[in-house]
C-alpha cells in the first residue's frame, strides 16, 4: 500500500506570515470628528465634556446608593438665573404634587364612614385623594385611607360537558377597598360632600357610606312633635278619600249634568234623562 509525505518546508512555503500592524490607541472621550466640522472641537473641549459626565455620573450612582450629595447651583447666565428665580407654578398646581391636606376632629365622634371599591388600584387611590381634598375645603375632619382587606373571588367554568368536563376555564377576580371616615361633620355638611362625590365619581370606583346622626336625650318629645305634624299632613290627605257628610246632592248632581261647560267638556250635549235610541 502506498503511502505519500508531504515535507514539511513544502508546507512552510504555502504559509503567508502577515507583518504585525501597529495597534493605535484612541482615548473613549475622543471623538472622530467629521470633515465638514468647522470649527474642530478641541481636545481640552472634550476633555471637560468627559470630565463633567463623569462628575453626573457619580453623582447618580451616590444618589442611587442613598448618599446624600449637596445641591449643586446650576451655572445659568445671570439674566436667565433672574427670570427663573421669579417664575413659579400656580398654587392649585403646586397643591397637586403634595399630600391631600387633614383637619384635626375636636371630638372624635364618627359621623360617617365611605368605603371605595375599585379593581383597579389607580382609579381607587386616585379617587381616595379627590375624597379628601374635598372634605378639607368643606371643613370635615377626615381620616385615612385605610386599605382593607382585598376579596378574591374565584370560579370554575367547564367549557364543555360530558368527556370534554376537564377541558375547564379558572377566573380570579380581586377588588380592593379604601376607607375614609369622617369625624364631627354635620349632618347637613356630610350629605353635601357625599352628594358631591357621586356627582364627580371616577370610573371604575365604587362607592358605599354609612351615615350616623345623634339627637339629644329628649328625642321622645322631638318624635311627637313630628308625629302630630305627620297627622295632620296624613288627615288632609285622607280627607280626598272615601264618603263623607259634604257630599253634593242629587240637585247639585242634576244641575251639574246639565251645565253647557260640563257636557262639551264630556261630547254630550244632551239633557239629564234623554237618551238617544
Amino acid at each position: 500500500m502506498a503511502s505519500y509525505f508531504k515535507s514539511s518546508f513544502g508546507l512552510a512555503k504555502r504559509l503567508k506570515v502577515a507583518p504585525p500592524k501597529v495597534i493605535q490607541s484612541r482615548s473613549v472621550y475622543q471623538s472622530r470628528q467629521p470633515w465638514h466640522a468647522d470649527p474642530p472641537v478641541s481636545f481640552e473641549h472634550q476633555r471637560d465634556v468627559a470630565t463633567d459626565f463623569d462628575d453626573f455620573m457619580g453623582d447618580a450612582v451616590e444618589e442611587a446608593r442613598g448618599v446624600t450629595l449637596p445641591a449643586r447651583e446650576p451655572s445659568f447666565p445671570p439674566e436667565i438665573q433672574r427670570e427663573l428665580n421669579g417664575l413659579r407654578l400656580p398654587r392649585s398646581v403646586q397643591l397637586n404634587y403634595l399630600k391631600p391636606l387633614k383637619r384635626t376632629p375636636t371630638y372624635g365622634v364618627p359621623s360617617a364612614d365611605l368605603q371605595l371599591r375599585s379593581y383597579s388600584v389607580r382609579n381607587l387611590e386616585f379617587f381616595a385623594d379627590f375624597a379628601l381634598r374635598a372634605a378639607y375645603y368643606l371643613n370635615l375632619p377626615a381620616k385615612g385611607p385605610v386599605p382593607l382587606p382585598r376579596i378574591t373571588e374565584r370560579w370554575t367554568v367547564p367549557r364543555s360537558n360530558f368527556v370534554h368536563k376537564k377541558s375547564q376555564e379558572n377566573f380570579e377576580r380581586i377588588t380592593m377597598r379604601r376607607l375614609i371616615q369622617i369625624q364631627d361633620g354635620h349632618p347637613e355638611v356630610v350629605q353635601i360632600w357625599l352628594g358631591f362625590l357621586q356627582k364627580y365619581a371616577y370610573y371604575g370606583v365604587g362607592m358605599k357610606a354609612n351615615v350616623w346622626e345623634y339627637s339629644p336625650l329628649d328625642v321622645a318629645k322631638d318624635m311627637d312633635e313630628q308625629a302630630d305634624k305627620l297627622k295632620e299632613t296624613i288627615n288632609k290627605r285622607l280627607s280626598l278619600f272615601g264618603k263623607r257628610g259634604g257630599l253634593a246632592g242629587e240637585k247639585d248632581i242634576e244641575a251639574l249634568m246639565n251645565d253647557e261647560v260640563f257636557k262639551d267638556a264630556s261630547g254630550s250635549m244632551a239633557p239629564l234623562g234623554v237618551r238617544s235610541v
